[in-house]
């Protein structure tokens, strides 16, 4: 299986990823954590994929998004952004509406 088919796997079988650098139990950068931490404060259940995994998948994603930035969060197959758009997204209470109105659930309300 291809990077692109793995990536296409991955937010077609999840409803909320996140492609980083690490794991959700590791992060391997800064930008990658804070939206662990934003995600594990609202509370809504994700499948994190570490790029670091091979220099395929790490291309791939910027690749098939069309974004040079690590981390990528997808909710329900749409990209949302990365750690910035994210980070302001929670901020302003829209990623918790957003992930509301996507069907995720979150413990957090906006």
């Amino acid at each position: 299986m291809s990077a692109h088919d793995e990536i296409a796997a991955a937010i077609r079988d999840n409803d909320v990823v996140l492609f980083m650098k690490g794991t959700p139990q590791f992060p391997q950068c800064g930008f990658s954590g804070q939206v662990v931490q934003i995600l594990d404060y609202v509370g809504a259940p994700y499948k994190g994929v570490n790029v670091l995994a091979s220099d395929e998948m790490r291309n791939g994603i910027k690749e098939f998004s069309n974004w040079p930035t690590i981390p990528q969060l997808y909710v329900k197959g749409e990209f949302v952004g990365g750690c910035d758009i994210v980070r302001e997204m929670f901020q302003a209470g829209e990623l918790q509406a957003h992930l509301k109105a996507a069907g995720v659930p979150v413990k957090q309300p906006a």
